[in-house]
């Protein structure tokens, strides 16, 4: 494929955008079958489709693989700060919250985000992955405990997002009491409801972590960036753990989650799970490629007017990486998914993921350990009757029932 082409500023008028209608990604018919959308797009306009992120809130999704790679190494015109953006967009928009400017790496450009993400790189770099793997059987175990008894659970409130947001609390440093009014906060956030309410107690919980933090450090990533030469304050470690929850609870949870869906419902996994063919590691790896849990996301703001692909992009208007629909892109979609990591769900360039090592141990070990406790775990409903959580972003269910033989609790070391 060849590159996309770009322009200088444009000096006339130009087939910006149209007026046309606008594929919503928040709708439930998309999140029911998401991928037979993206085919669909594809056919109608090719890599660069134009979509709703929520009511009157237009953005471009792009679902050619090239075409994202490069607009991900493109951070001069494609930078990652929407404060321009932003100004036309109504305080009450749903989602808002997940892409309002920050003063984080996430929602920066230039030397602003070079600042914040050498912190966090070094931050998370600094995690002990031997003691990461104790803390994740440590909590898993008694989360195994309360149910293995019933013969049934749903493994999202029982079990996956327990475990998520536990591990992440303890490796951030962050006391019980806080991180409830963080994951509420959170939630809110992702499901789009209350989301500017969500939004503040999800500050005013971060303040008080990072207050407590300052006070008395640990060994935890909270305390090594308040312990940074970049010398953040208040406002912008508020900011960065933001990020850090929004990246370590949603994305690791459905990835989970996903992945014990491929696993029971896959015959290369099925069966006698742990006699399957493949490994965890082999499906997390195809779940990645086929299904990621941030589906659609990587959000840059163009400069200016640019060409793409033959399609003129607007300035300051969202341009969204589908990375499920670029990684299933017919140009590079073989199939082959066994020690094939080429996909996007980490993204590439400077906003690349810089903790997908620790978040591939944590998601392999949670589903390591449910399987070694309940190796006959099968879905309690047929596939076709789970429910996908609707949003632009995320690939969600809605719960994840199971059934398996009742077994014995694991002992507690």
């Amino acid at each position: 494929m060849s590159t996309p082409s770009r322009s200088c500023p444009v000096q006339h008028g130009s087939p910006i955008d149209t007026d046309g209608p606008r594929v919503s990604l928040y709708s439930e018919e998309f999140a029911a079958d998401p991928h037979r959308a993206y085919r669909e797009m594809r056919r109608q306009y090719g890599s660069l489709v134009p979509v709703n992120l929520a009511p009157d809130v237009p953005a471009t999704l792009v679902i050619g693989y090239h075409t994202a790679l490069s607009i991900l190494n493109d951070p001069e015109h494609f930078p990652a700060d929407p404060r321009t953006w932003q100004k036309g967009v109504p305080g009450e928009c749903p989602i808002l919250p997940m892409l309002e400017w920050r003063p984080n790496a996430l929602r920066s450009a230039g030397l602003e985000h070079e600042r914040y993400r050498q912190a966090n790189v070094t931050a998370i770099g600094e995690v002990d992955l031997h003691s990461l793997h104790a803390t994740v059987e440590r909590i898993a175990i008694p989360l195994i405990n309360a149910f293995c008894q019933d013969g049934a659970a749903d493994l999202i409130s029982q079990y996956a997002f327990p475990l998520t947001f536990a591990v992440l609390n303890a490796t951030l440093g962050c006391p019980p009491d806080i991180g409830q009014q963080v994951a509420t906060g959170m939630a809110a956030i992702f499901e789009g409801v209350n989301a500017d309410k969500g939004n503040a107690m999800l500050t005013d919980a971060l303040f008080e972590l990072v207050t407590t933090k300052r006070k008395e450090p640990g060994d935890d990533i909270t305390s090594r960036l308040l312990a940074h030469p970049a010398r953040l304050d208040d406002v912008e470690m508020i900011h960065q753990l933001v990020t850090l929850y929004g990246a370590g609870i949603e994305p690791q949870l459905n990835l989970i989650v996903n992945t014990l869906l491929l696993m029971m419902t896959d015959d290369r996994f099925a069966g006698n799970v742990l006699g399957g063919s493949l490994s965890t590691r082999d499906a997390l790896d195809e779940v990645l490629f086929t299904d990621p849990p941030m589906a659609n996301y990587c959000v840059s703001y163009p400069r200016q007017p640019i060409l793409i692909d033959g399609v003129w992009l607007p300035a300051h208007r969202p341009v969204v990486i589908s990375m499920a629909g670029c990684n299933n892109d017919p140009s590079i979609s073989v199939g082959e998914y066994v020690d094939n990591r080429s996909h996007l769900a980490w993204s590439v360039g400077p906003h690349s993921c810089p903790a997908r090592s620790m978040a591939y141990l944590i998601v392999q070990d949670a589903i390591d350990q449910l399987l070694d406790a309940l190796p006959e775990l099968d879905l309690a409903v047929p596939a076709d009757e789970l429910s996908w959580r609707p949003g632009p972003f995320h690939r969600a269910l809605v719960s994840l029932p199971v059934v398996f033989p009742r077994s014995p609790p694991l002992n507690v070391f």
